[in-house]
């Protein structure tokens, strides 16, 4: 073994071993003495869209107990752009109460995922959703990943054309391996997996995760800066002309590793719309070529691009893919959440966005019925639902006989609630009980400290200012944190690094504040900078422009400049 071999990563091994991602996960699933697969096949998996976990509030009883740990899995579906039909909607609905814990999640990669699901129900589950046309090849895993789309019509004329092209990027870079299709499908299996190609990704596929949007201003709903490759659509006179390409964009770091961070993508250019799949590969299969294999916390494209330079990783792209960037063209984000309530399209249709607090779609036993709300709302609409990269949902062009229908079960279930525009802002990701890598909570907690922040917001008259908040149980940032106006990261149980700055748009990193803090020490630090926001803020100045212009932190807009002390 070469010692280039030898310093790869464990997970390099895995890959290059596992007959394109088969690996033993067939034998695993047969093997009823545990609810656990193999270690190896635990990062396959990945591939194949799910996860193993357990649940961590239940470690210590079943420890106590002589038990293995209560092993469930995580599914990720692939939903290119978030839309599906309602018949759809039926379908993993019937899916998610036969075969899981029960609920659904809309996650912040504009898709659905299924949680407790036992290992006995993992291959029925993935055959269920695939009859209904619904797949969860590369959902996780070292490929591209579910590619964003602006998810709203009534934002753009063209969404069609780029919903188009978010799908056919979705389509382009998927495995070429016929291992989930094998595995879960009982499709026949491949004579000689030693022969297979796999043309973009090779036989050890990327150094690390890879994340794809698309995005039509003024609205960036997909955080286009916090992907490994976006593209912002530029039109002239409401016709398409094509795609501005931003690389080098990412959102996770590390507490205790020097030299991770988050970044801001860095823009190679102009493209024509034929030319964006072309582009894509390019991108993939130059970090394919160039990204770190011996340390994944320095594998994303973002460290990749900037230890290459920005005029090196480009000609490297052009070079590729034969095609030379045009210099790129403007264009301005004002918006970064989503338009709740109904909004108008120019067909005479209409679409209702529902906040749906951090993704949680479940039925109570003495609260909302979510679930069963929306499953009624499925049967009356004949059009899409669409979910969206801040956890929301929007019921698509709904016919105008059935607006008031459709909105009396949104309201009777509990999916249409007047909340504040700061609840509206929020975002969490799911971190305690079942991620392994959380080191505080996120989803379960962010609500009640919504409630104490919306207290100190209307005490200063801000009860109506819309300001983004987001929180993640780990550094990794899922919850994209790092472009937030407020961001909270777990650091221990009940402790948070506050990061504050961000511009609202998405545009802008925030900075580390205070590190390792309670409740009480966030809130006596939250409240007098809102008293000073509502004080001395400029005209439409927001919270995180303010706290710029009045240097509590520095503005940010490169990621090596990110963590680099306590404010002053």
């Amino acid at each position: 073994m070469s010692k280039k071999e030898a310093d790869l990563t464990p997970v390099e091994g895995i890959k290059e071993k596992s007959g394109n991602l088969r690996g033993t996960i067939e034998a695993g699933l047969e093997k009823a003495i545990t609810g656990s697969l193999a270690e190896d096949d635990t990062q396959l998996t990945k591939f194949h869209g799910f996860y193993q976990q357990d649940d961590r509030d239940m470690r210590d009883e079943r420890r106590h107990q002589k038990l293995e740990p209560l092993y469930t899995f995580m599914l990720r579906a692939r939903v290119p752009g978030g839309v599906i039909r309602a018949e759809q909607w039926k379908a993993i609905d019937a899916i998610a109460r036969e075969l899981t814990g029960g609920g659904l999640r809309l996650t912040t990669r504009q898709t659905f995922q299924y949680h407790g699901i036992l290992k006995k129900n993992v291959k029925p589950l993935i055959q269920g959703i695939n009859t209904a046309f619904i797949d969860s090849i590369a959902a996780c895993g070292d490929v591209n990943r579910n590619v964003l789309c602006n998810s709203n019509p009534f934002e753009s004329s063209l969404h069609a054309k780029v919903y188009k092209d978010a799908t056919s990027i979705s389509t382009h870079l998927l495995p070429a391996t016929q291992a989930y299709h094998e595995i879960w499908l009982d499709q026949e299996k491949v004579a000689d997996v030693k022969e297979e190609i796999e043309p973009i990704y090779g036989a050890t596929y990327l150094p690390r995760k890879f994340k794809i949007a698309v995005a039509v201003p003024p609205h960036n709903d997909v955080d286009v800066n916090g992907n490994d490759l976006s593209f912002v659509a530029i039109a002239k006179e409401g016709e398409l002309k094509g795609y501005d390409v931003l690389v080098g964009g990412g959102m996770g770091c590390s507490h205790s590793t020097p030299g991770t961070y988050p970044q801001i993508a860095k823009n190679l250019g102009f493209i024509t719309p034929d030319q964006i799949c072309p582009i894509a590969e390019a991108v993939v299969t130059t970090q394919r070529d160039n990204g770190n294999r011996t340390d994944r916390k320095q594998a994303r494209l973002k460290y990749t691009v900037d230890r290459m330079g920005v005029d090196l990783f480009k000609a490297e792209v052009e070079k590729r893919s034969g095609i030379t960037f045009a210099p790129e063209e403007p264009y301005t984000f004002t918006m970064h959440a989503d338009r709740y309530g109904w909004t108008e399209n120019a067909n005479g249709t209409s679409n209702l966005t529902l906040f749906i607090e951090h993704g949680r779609i479940t039925d109570k036993p003495d609260g909302p019925q979510m679930l069963q709300g929306l499953l009624k709302i499925a049967a009356l609409h004949g059009g899409d639902f669409r979910m969206t990269a801040t956890q929301n949902l929007i019921i698509a062009e709904v016919e105008a006989d059935k607006k008031d229908a459709i909105e009396a079960l949104a309201r009777e279930n509990g999916l249409l609630r007047d909340v504040s525009r700061l609840r509206e802002n929020s975002m969490a990701c799911v971190a305690l009980p079942t991620c392994t890598l959380a080191m505080a909570e996120a989803e379960r907690y962010l609500p009640d400290l919504i409630t104490k922040l919306e207290t100190l917001a209307n005490k200063h008259g801000l009860a109506e200012q819309p300001i983004t908040i987001r929180m993640t149980g780990c550094p990794n940032g899922c919850a994209r944190p790092y472009l937030a106006e407020i961001a909270f990261v777990g650091k221990a149980p009940g402790k948070y690094n506050l990061y504050l700055g961000g511009d609202g748009k998405g545009t802008r990193l925030v900075q580390l504040y205070r590190e390792n803090i309670d409740e009480d020490q966030i809130l006596a630090e939250i409240d007098p900078l809102f008293e000073r926001y509502a004080s001395e803020r400029e005209p439409d100045e927001g919270f995180g422009d303010f706290l710029i212009r009045t240097n509590v932190v520095p503005a940010v807009y490169d990621g090596r400049e990110f963590k680099t002390g306590l404010a002053q």
